[in-house]
């Protein structure tokens, strides 16, 4: 059983903008320290911003133009905090403390994000789907449920009718769709809005694509400060993080469909 929501869904739009906005700190800096949390709806889009990178406000303005549209923008930078930012001084360490689970997909994980993505290059509108064995669920914005009826005639489609979903009919923050970004790799750790020095996102990653490649579940936990995670430094983890996340073309592109 597994759901996925598409790049037009809200809390998916909050991960994007995350993403853009790590995507900026890198291209100012080799290794820069950043996390962002976003919250976005109703006309209004909330931005906070932890980071030794100087960024500009209105660099951060046009990405949530680009992203969500015209809308209000609320937006706080913060620097570091100096006892955490003295961590990664000397070399490359474990940025946070965490647990993390890989798990290989299983092919109800590789259908579902199959169909998904077929239907979202379709309706590039807010969509979210279900599919538990052979139960598919389809709740797709700006569809009529005909044409949706016609490509997939066993799956239960948009049950309370036609609706056009987006921000403001529901709002979004990062790292909420953590089911649909990690399947049963999932863990507490958000994938989203952090730089690559953070265990939540590049341990994340190296579970994920060890399990991927081993075909048998990942199970790792990490101290802040730790120099090697799984018997690797925790440079090599970050490169191999850094290596995939630049294979998609970047964080606010990973952030539109997670891991798979």
């Amino acid at each position: 059983m597994i759901e996925k929501v598409n790049p037009m869904h809200p809390d998916k739009l909050a991960d994007r903008i995350a993403g853009a906005i790590v995507d900026l700190a890198y291209k100012k800096e080799q290794d820069p320290k950043i996390a962002v949390e976003v919250l976005i709806g109703h006309g209004t889009c909330h931005v906070i911003i932890e980071t030794g990178t100087r960024l500009k406000f209105r660099e951060i303005k046009s990405i949530i133009q680009r992203i969500a549209g015209d809308i209000k923008k609320d937006i706080a930078i913060f620097p570091q905090d100096i006892s955490l930012s003295h961590n990664q001084e000397e070399k490359m360490k474990c940025g946070d403390n965490g647990i993390f689970r890989g798990a290989p997909l299983s092919e109800e994980d590789k259908k579902l994000s199959k169909i998904a993505r077929d239907i979202y290059s379709k309706y590039p509108f807010d969509g979210k789907y279900i599919l538990d064995k052979d139960r598919l669920i389809i709740c797709q914005s700006h569809a009529e449920k005909e044409d949706l009826q016609a490509l997939y005639p066993k799956a239960e489609i948009n049950p309370l009718g036609y609706w056009t979903g987006g921000p403001n009919v529901d709002t979004g923050a990062t790292n909420r769709k953590l089911g649909s970004d990690m399947a049963d790799s999932v863990t507490g750790g958000g994938l989203h809005g952090k730089d690559l020095s953070k265990a939540d996102v590049s341990v994340n990653i190296y579970a994920f694509l060890k399990a991927q490649e081993t075909g048998r579940p990942v199970e790792l936990s990490c101290a802040i400060g730790d120099e090697e995670v799984d018997g690797r430094p925790y440079k090599q983890i970050v490169e191999i993080a850094r290596k995939y996340i630049d294979s998609l073309g970047g964080f606010e592109k990973f952030a539109e469909w997670g891991l798979f």
